[in-house]
C-alpha cells in the first residue's frame, strides 16, 4: 500500500512526556521528564497522527504507582499514555485519510504512530474535536453509563453528585436534569464553581469548604433525602450522602480524588452499616466495561448539545511543556469541566 502523506515534510522525533519517578504523595515536577524520541517508520496498517489536544485525568494519579491494579502502572522513563484527539498527516491504512480528525490513547507526546484500528474517528460535524475527549467521549461516557447503567437512574429521582463542576460531574447533573430528575444537587470546591453549576441547571449546590459536607447536604436535600449518588470524591462525601439517601438508594462509585494522593491508608465511611437497614446498592465501576453503550450515548448527547440541553465547560493549558503542572493542578480542583492541554 503506498504511503498517503501531507505535502510538508514529515516529523522524524517527538517531544513527549515520561515518568521520570514515581510519586509519593502529591506529584511534584520532579516525576516528569521532557524528553525527545524517534519515530518508528510507518507500517502497513499504520498513521501518524499530529496531537492537537491531549486529556490529563485523575485515573493517570494511579497509574503512577507500581501497584497491581485495573490498569497497567506507568512505566519509568517511557512517555505517560492517555486521550488525544489528533489530526492524521500519513497513512498507511485504507481506512484513514490524511486530514482525518481521529481519537486515541497516545498522548502526553506532540506526535504519534499506531495501528489505525487503535483510533477512532473524531465526528467534527457534531462537534468540535476537543469534545470527543470530554462530553462527546470517555468523559461523557462515564457519566452517562455511571448514571443510567450503573445507578439505575428514573425520572422523578434526587441526584446529589460530588466533584460536579468537573468534566463527569457536570454531565451527570445535566443529564439528570434532562431525564427527568426531580431534584439534582451538587458539590464543589469554590464560590465560582457552585455559581457554575447554578448555571448549568442544578438544583442546589454547595461548597464542600464552607462546612460538614453531611450538614450541607442534608440542609440541601431536606426531607426527602437523595435516591443516587455519583461518587466522584469518596471520603467525607460518600459518608454524608449514606446518611441522605433514602431506602433503596443507590451509589455509582466513580473515583475518590479526595484519596488518590494519600500515602497513608484511608478510613472507610463510619456509618458504613446504613447500607444494611436502607437496603443501599453500592457499585464500583470502569467506563471500558461500557462501551457497548457508546454509539446510543454519542445519539443522544450529540442531540442534547445541539440544542442546549447540555452545555460543557474546558478548560485549556497551552503546550507539551506545561502538561505535567495541568494534571497536578486537576489533583488540586483548578479545572472547570474538562482539564486539556492544547499541543
Amino acid at each position: 500500500m503506498s504511503t498517503q502523506t501531507e505535502t510538508t515534510t514529515l516529523p522524524a522525533a517527538t517531544r513527549e512526556i515520561q515518568l521520570a519517578s514515581r510519586p509519593h504523595g502529591r506529584p511534584v515536577p520532579e516525576n516528569f521528564r521532557l524528553a525527545e524520541t524517534a519515530l518508528p517508520e510507518l507500517q502497513d496498517g499504520q498513521v501518524l497522527v499530529r496531537n492537537l489536544f491531549m486529556s490529563v485525568d485523575p485515573y493517570m494519579r494511579g497509574r503512577m504507582n507500581d501497584v497491581k491494579s485495573y490498569s497497567a502502572p506507568f512505566a519509568l522513563d517511557a512517555a505517560l499514555d492517555g486521550g488525544a484527539v489528533g489530526e492524521v498527516i500519513a497513512s498507511r491504512a485504507a481506512d484513514r485519510q490524511v486530514g482525518d480528525a481521529v481519537v486515541h490513547s497516545l498522548g502526553w507526546r506532540e506526535y504519534a504512530v499506531l495501528d489505525a484500528g487503535a483510533t477512532t474517528p473524531a465526528r467534527t460535524d457534531l462537534a468540535p474535536a476537543p469534545a470527543f475527549l470530554g462530553a462527546l467521549g470517555m468523559t461523557g461516557l462515564t457519566a452517562y453509563a455511571g448514571l443510567l447503567k450503573v445507578a439505575g437512574f428514573k425520572a422523578g429521582e434526587v441526584v446529589f453528585v460530588s466533584g460536579a463542576a468537573g468534566a463527569v460531574g457536570s454531565l451527570v447533573g445535566q443529564i439528570a436534569k434532562a431525564l427527568g430528575a426531580s431534584r439534582v444537587i451538587g458539590s464543589a470546591g469554590s464560590p465560582d464553581k457552585v455559581a457554575r453549576l447554578l448555571e448549568l441547571g442544578f438544583d442546589a449546590a454547595f461548597n464542600y469548604h464552607d462546612g460538614p459536607v453531611a450538614e450541607q447536604l442534608a440542609a440541601a436535600a431536606g426531607d426527602r433525602g437523595i435516591d443516587v449518588y455519583f461518587d466522584n470524591v469518596g471520603g467525607e462525601h460518600l459518608e454524608a450522602a449514606l446518611s441522605a439517601l433514602t431506602v433503596g438508594g443507590r451509589v455509582a462509585m466513580c473515583g475518590a480524588i479526595s484519596q488518590y494522593n494519600s500515602t497513608e491508608p484511608t478510613p472507610a465511611p463510619r456509618n458504613l452499616m446504613q447500607a444494611i437497614g436502607k437496603q443501599l446498592t453500592l457499585k464500583g465501576f470502569l467506563v471500558s466495561g461500557y462501551w457497548q453503550y457508546m454509539a446510543e450515548f454519542v445519539e443522544t448527547m450529540s442531540g442534547w448539545l445541539a440544542d442546549g440541553t447540555v452545555r460543557y465547560d474546558e478548560t485549556i493549558v497551552d503546550g507539551l511543556d506545561n502538561a505535567p503542572q495541568a494534571f497536578m493542578d486537576l489533583l488540586d480542583g483548578a479545572n472547570t469541566g474538562k482539564m486539556l492541554v492544547r499541543l
